[in-house]
């Protein structure tokens, strides 16, 4: 947002150049970039996401927000020598798309000295999403694209977790990211969902690696300028699939609410936060079995990967 020849708000000296509507900061772009860096500090602080010896997986799909993440882990990892680093990317296998993305992160992490460990969907399931969806057609399957890369991803991505030794999986998700996550599983009535689906997620299973979120407070376009301003190469091309998801029609609607009134999206996320302790109360709790198929740990006999690869095999 132009902000003409207005000072910056923190350092009193420099030209401001973006202006948050939530809070009437006018940031020049040093202090802005700082901010976004003091913010996701603060955002770990606030909910006890990271500990000084941890071994982290920082998933990195390429796009803006996740190579933002790294670059800040990276630059904060510095301080704490005894934690670990280590980028785990999760190759669907979508042709024309993926293949750039994982040439962006295979360049950033060797600037930045990490070791990333792809997982592909084809290793791990003898399918690419390209061909999940060309079977999903073909058998008429009722469910969208993104609904099966959900869960195949959250299974991949704790599958490289595991595989490079890591206690903690750090994820890119924004504000932005979260309030739609919790809209749909309001809208999807999934209480469970909308009950676990937190900044830190609890640690129910041995063999499933605790989640957190260091970008939940940052909002999607602050990700995206922090990537600009930084000079960070990212990908910018969406995913081909991601049109048909309900998450855009969600986005959209956002998107015009905090045009109009601005901190909306910040308000729903603290309302949720406030929430969660009762809607975890009456959130039904299942024991974790041993998926029959794969292992994994699952509620019911089947994980719910296995549950979808069935449908379409």
């Amino acid at each position: 947002m132009s902000t003409a020849a207005a000072k910056c708000s923190l350092c009193k000296h420099r030209v401001a150049f973006f202006q948050r509507s939530y809070s009437g900061e006018k940031l020049c772009k040093q202090c802005f970039s700082e901010s976004i860096e003091n913010k996701v500090r603060a955002t770990i602080t606030r909910y006890k996401m990271l500990n000084y010896n941890d071994t982290i997986a920082i998933a990195v799909s390429g796009g803006k927000d996740s190579i933002s993440l790294l670059h800040v882990l990276a630059s904060m990892e510095r301080k704490f020598p005894r934690a670990s680093l280590f980028a785990v990317t999760v190759d669907e296998g979508i042709k024309g798309y993926r293949d750039e993305a994982l040439g962006i992160v295979v360049k950033t992490c060797k600037d930045l000295d990490i070791k990333n460990h792809v997982v592909s969907f084809k290793s791990l399931y003898g399918f690419t999403l390209d061909e999940l969806v060309w079977r999903m057609q073909d058998r008429k399957v009722a469910l969208t694209p993104c609904a099966f890369c959900g869960v195949l991803r959250r299974k991949a991505l704790n599958a490289g977790a595991l595989a490079v030794g890591a206690n903690k999986i750090a994820t890119a998700h924004t504000l932005d990211d979260e309030v739609q996550t919790s809209l749909l599983n309001i809208f999807h009535g999934d209480v469970a969902r909308l009950a676990s689906e937190k900044p830190v997620t609890d640690l129910v299973h041995p063999l499933l690696v605790q989640k957190v979120k260091p970008f939940c407070e940052i909002p999607e376009k602050e990700s995206a300028l922090y990537a600009y301003i930084k000079g960070l190469d990212f990908q910018s091309t969406p995913c081909p699939y991601a049109s048909e998801a309900m998450r855009n029609d969600i986005r959209v609607l956002l998107n015009q609410i905090e045009e109009r009134h601005a901190g909306t999206k910040f308000t729903v996320f603290r309302s949720i936060e406030k929430l969660r302790p009762a809607l975890i109360k009456i959130a039904e709790k299942g024991d974790f079995n041993e998926c029959t198929q794969c292992g994994a740990p699952s509620v019911g006999d089947l994980c719910m990967a296995c549950q979808l690869i069935n449908q379409i095999r």
